[in-house]
């Protein structure tokens, strides 16, 4: 698409882009389920460790934020979900995007799509041949995004698979894919992440890059509790990360905490 100008971004963004890859519901988008009052938290929006009432917040939006049009128009739609905390942050969907574009990536993995935000977000980006393998077990959420990606014309460059992710991952592997993928976003129930991880790693490219959402986990990773797996997993798969050896490492306070790992 065209290259976005800058735009000024009130409220509708405070709220809109807000939208956390805060996947409370552990286990929501790619594996178990859990109802809606799991870990208590409503509908609070959070953008980012700054903080959603902070102008500084509102700074970095209004002074680095560009936004498709139709992205936008899907997280506005998106915002009115109310499970609206698992999409990912606009602010982090556009450094996915730009480091897609960054590496020239053709093929690229989303585990947990939620509906489609940073699918849509990274299909953009993508070249007339690439695509973006988007694991996923629920069908519902995708229906509000799928239109939308027809109206972007990126429909043909997303690959949607309803099932399991480790069993996608599993087919991919199996079928001789293994280091041809460039780019991997993991955004899904947390306590498989290890076992997302650990497959993405296989199939991506050395140089590619691995996006692991969540790590911060809204602060609680600080003091996991014992009957917590969800952050157990989490804090578990970040202390990993530090000594992984196979990987290059940056953790970024954006969103809800974003690691990214460079493929070595």
């Amino acid at each position: 698409g065209p290259e976005m100008p800058l735009f000024s971004v009130p409220k509708e963004v405070a709220v809109g882009t807000a939208m956390l890859g805060v996947a409370f519901a552990t286990g929501m988008l790619a594996g178990k389920r859990r109802p809606p009052h799991a870990h208590g938290r409503g509908r609070g929006l959070r953008p980012s460790i700054i903080g959603k009432s902070s102008p500084l917040w509102q700074y970095i939006l209004d002074h680095s934020l560009r936004e498709h049009p139709i992205l936008k128009k899907l997280r506005l739609l998106t915002a009115d979900h109310p499970w609206s905390k698992m999409m990912v942050s606009c602010d982090q969907a556009q450094l996915m995007a730009n480091l897609v574009k960054l590496i020239k990536a053709k093929k690229v993995i989303e585990i947990g799509v939620f509906t489609g935000y940073n699918t849509l977000n990274m299909a953009l980006v993508l070249p007339d041949n690439g695509r973006v393998i988007a694991c996923d077990i629920n069908e519902d959420y995708v229906k509000i995004g799928k239109p939308l990606w027809k109206e972007a014309g990126v429909e043909h460059k997303i690959d949607l698979r309803i099932k399991p992710a480790i069993q996608t991952l599993d087919e991919l592997l199996a079928s001789g894919e293994a280091e041809t993928f460039d780019f991997a976003f993991i955004d899904a129930d947390k306590e498989s992440c290890n076992e997302y991880y650990e497959k993405c790693l296989r199939l991506i490219k050395k140089g590619g890059i691995i996006a692991i959402d969540n790590v911060l986990w809204s602060g609680r990773v600080l003091k996991p509790r014992k009957d917590d797996l969800a952050t157990q997993s989490i804090h578990h798969l970040n202390e990993k990360l530090l000594r992984d050896a196979r990987v290059n490492i940056s953790m970024l306070p954006m969103g809800d905490g974003v690691t990214l790992a460079f493929k070595l």
